[in-house]
């Protein structure tokens, strides 16, 4: 019997990956390369070294953007890591009503433009009186980074073993124990990646940042934004850089974390 043609035997598609790939990763690659310049001009190669991560390091203003960075994306997964935690393990029992809709509740901050879910945040937070700052951003990206940390998650309790709960029960453990005997040791890969993949949306954020934070909240994006708009210096290429390899790092431990949860449901 005559196998179907895969998409990859289509004349031009491999061609057309490759320069779509080039198109995408490029401007990437020669950020990170001009980063390394040791020159004034942003442009122009004029040496290698590491010129400009020693003036971003020795920036206080710089520091205390990723400090406030830092904060907000640890804060903000912590929560969000907690609730998406809670509500996979409420979403894995038994179907109850109104669960589809809760379902597509806690997917609607992935399916929402993010200038869009800004100015909604913004306004119920003049509404109900937040001040603008740390705390606000914190709620903001809780908010966003909830359906990141709750994909993984739900995925590896689809793949637990209900029997190991129901013989749990069986030699009479409470289901606080449960879940911190049998449930959590089983799902915690997944919850690594899902609190990464919070994380690094946490941390990358601009836009819903730049409409709720106030005096003494900059993040790094925002930081990165405001020196854009004064005119490119080769620094903007040295924070971007160290952006770009904290994202990739985070990324590649929950890429593996997600290939152990995989494994371990096979």
């Amino acid at each position: 019997m005559t196998q179907p043609a895969g998409i990859w035997n289509f004349p031009g598609v491999r061609v057309a990956a490759l320069a779509t790939l080039f198109f995408l990763y490029l401007p990437i690659a020669t950020l990170i390369i001009m980063s390394l310049n040791s020159g004034d001009l942003l442009t122009v190669w004029s040496g290698l070294g590491l010129r400009w991560y020693r003036d971003v390091l020795g920036n206080s203003d710089i520091q205390r953007a990723i400090w406030n960075s830092l904060l907000i994306a640890t804060s903000a997964t912590a929560i969000a890591t907690a609730v998406a935690t809670s509500a996979a393990l409420a979403l894995a029992r038994k179907p109850f009503g109104g669960q589809r809709q809760l379902e597509l509740l806690l997917g609607l901050p992935l399916i929402v433009p993010e200038i869009v879910a800004g100015i909604a945040i913004l306004l119920f937070f003049v509404l109900i009186g937040v001040r603008l700052g740390i705390v606000s951003i914190i709620l903001a990206h809780t908010m966003l980074a909830i359906p990141f940390a709750l994909l993984p998650i739900r995925a590896r309790l689809e793949g637990l073993d209900p029997s190991l709960l129901e013989a749990a029960a069986d030699l009479y453990a409470d289901p606080w124990r449960s879940f911190t005997r049998i449930t959590f040791p089983l799902i915690w890969p997944g919850v690594a990646a899902g609190a990464m993949l919070a994380f690094i949306a946490s941390l990358g954020d601009f836009i819903i940042s730049f409409f709720v934070a106030g005096p003494g909240a900059t993040t790094l994006p925002i930081y990165i934004f405001g020196m854009i708009r004064m005119g490119i210096t080769p620094n903007v290429n040295a924070i971007a850089t160290l952006l770009i390899l904290v994202s990739i790092a985070f990324l590649t431990v929950s890429y593996l974390l997600g290939r152990r949860s995989a494994a371990g449901r096979a």
